[in-house]
């Protein structure tokens, strides 16, 4: 016998907010959503410099490879 009411609740219009900023609406199990990096502040997609790496990862990596980074 399968059980019912296992699923969570369905929101197919959950605010998507970022620095309390709506920027849309989609469908999730959470009514609202904060976001910290997204398409318009992702380094990759607007071609800055800032890399997000907060255990020394990227560093590690560089290092290993023998590349240059440059801040």
């Amino acid at each position: 016998m399968s059980k019912s009411n296992i699923h969570p609740k369905w929101y197919s219009k959950a605010s998507l907010y970022h620095e309390n900023k709506l920027l849309c609406l989609i469908g999730s199990t959470k009514n609202n959503l904060q976001i910290d990096i997204w398409l318009a502040n992702h380094p990759f997609f607007n071609n800055s410099k800032l890399i997000v790496d907060s255990e020394g990862r990227v560093e590690k990596f560089m290092k290993k490879y023998n590349l240059n980074y440059n801040e």
